[in-house]
């Protein structure tokens, strides 16, 4: 599949990112992100770089496979669409919206269907 992409410095900065995210690159997704950046998504909100990593932390030990399928941006925002192959959910479609400031990402808001992640927690046993 052909990636989409318009460029501005917000997408530059979103494309490294969502590619750090591919290769479960958490040090340079830290590098293109504030030391106070904010996540909003569907299970909850973060704020902070150490939350951050863990976010991502998690996310990189679920994902099987990606697949970027666009990014878009000028020169504060970007938006970047992904299709995540997890372990527990596969072709888990997510979209996320990226705010920069200073040159880096200060905040996210990740989308995705939560139901199908929700419903795999429900069948896995505690330890």
């Amino acid at each position: 599949m052909t990636m989409a992409e318009h460029t501005g410095r917000a997408a530059a900065i979103a494309r490294t990112y969502v590619e750090a995210i591919a290769n479960k690159d958490i040090d340079t997704i830290l590098e293109v992100s504030t030391d106070d950046v904010a996540c909003s998504s569907p299970i909850g909100k973060l704020s902070g770089a150490q939350a951050f990593r863990g976010f991502h932390e998690g996310f990189a030990r679920m994902i099987k496979s990606m697949t970027v399928l666009a990014v878009y941006g000028g020169d504060d925002q970007a938006v970047v669409i992904y299709e995540a192959d997890t372990h527990p959910v596969p072709h888990a479609l997510t979209v996320e919206l990226i705010t920069i400031s200073g040159g880096k990402i200060a905040s996210t808001d990740v989308i995705y269907d939560s139901a199908p992640f929700a419903e795999y927690m429900a069948t896995v046993r505690p330890h």
